[in-house]
């Protein structure tokens, strides 16, 4: 597989920072011991750095396909990723090529439109938009066998934070046929408490962007020894993105830590990239559960200083 990198956003986006900074004003109560009056107002003006949060557009041959609210980088991984937790791809080699472009209101926004849209209607809202809010075309080309299987399931999806499901049409697209990636033999071995205590750790020390702003998720991997972590505002965009490297380098990983609750849409894409372990530091849901005993993946959660609880195996 192969980038395109001929424009210049491809280079430049891999280097964007994820925190923009703001201007603010932080009101606060004082104790003040030298009157009567138990509290005293505080008003500190200060400049403070918050997560970006852009419009990502994926078009697959030529198909404006979903729009995902997401953290503007390693977009090819998020690209990648996505399309293969969502079955639309079996290998990363179906991915032919991808070409990412910033879009502003000086961009020439023609060739991006929708053909089925009223094109002047829609530009006109679009540069209107573009005041706003941040986005990117993300232009997939797939196989030939690949993209006439997408146009028998094509659908519209519309993105928010924290929901990895929303705009989804149908309970068969909602509640998908995961047979197909069920474990028959038995779970890989739990990881032990220091190994995820030792990752939780690095974690900690290598969440620059939620340091900063205190606003993104992260998902994180050992590979030979070291931490490899992606953030993003989605816990479900952070998870996309360490599967895309994962396809991308062809690698084998035994388990991912997630900061964030284990709702199920990130079990159903643990189980589609055959993850053996998937650990969180908030809890799991209980169709999470129900889901990775039913097909064999491995999930703890509470993965805090001192202890994790395993749910599965």
């Amino acid at each position: 597989m192969t980038g395109n990198n001929t424009n210049n956003a491809d280079t430049s986006n891999e280097n964007k920072s994820l925190a923009r900074q703001y201007p603010t004003e932080r009101a606060s109560y004082i104790a003040d011991p030298s009157t009567q009056d138990a509290k005293q107002l505080q008003v500190h003006h200060a400049t403070e750095s918050l997560a970006v949060e852009a419009a990502i557009a994926l078009v697959i041959n030529g198909i404006h396909y979903a729009v995902l609210m997401a953290s503007p980088s390693d977009l090819k991984y998020l690209a990648l990723g996505f399309l293969y937790s969502e079955g639309l791809i079996q290998h990363s080699g179906e991915l032919l090529d991808w070409k990412i472009t910033q879009l502003t209101p000086e961009s020439n926004l023609t060739a991006f439109i929708d053909q089925r849209f009223d094109q002047s209607r829609t530009l006109q809202v679009l540069e209107q938009q573009l005041q706003d809010y941040e986005a990117y075309i993300v232009d997939l080309t797939l196989s030939q066998r690949r993209h006439q299987q997408i146009q028998f399931q094509r659908r519209q999806l519309s993105g928010r934070t924290g929901c990895g499901m929303c705009g989804m049409t149908g309970l068969s697209q909602a509640l998908p046929d995961l047979s197909a990636y069920r474990r028959d033999g038995p779970t890989c071995r739990k990881p032990q408490l220091d190994t995820l205590l030792d990752i939780r750790n690095q974690i900690a020390n290598a969440q620059q962007t939620h340091q900063l702003t205190g606003a993104v998720h992260a998902a994180a991997t050992l590979y030979r020894g070291q931490l490899k972590l992606f953030e993003d505002v989605g816990r479900h965009n952070a998870l996309d993105k360490l599967i895309g490297w994962q396809l991308r380098h062809k690698l084998q990983l035994e388990l991912v830590v997630m900061t964030s609750r284990l709702s199920i849409e990130l079990v159903q894409k643990a189980i589609r990239c055959r993850l053996p372990w998937l650990v969180g530091i908030s809890a799991p849901t209980s169709t999470a559960v129900k889901v990775a005993q039913r097909y064999g993946l491995g999930l703890a959660g509470f993965l805090r200083e001192n202890r994790v609880t395993f749910y599965t195996n």
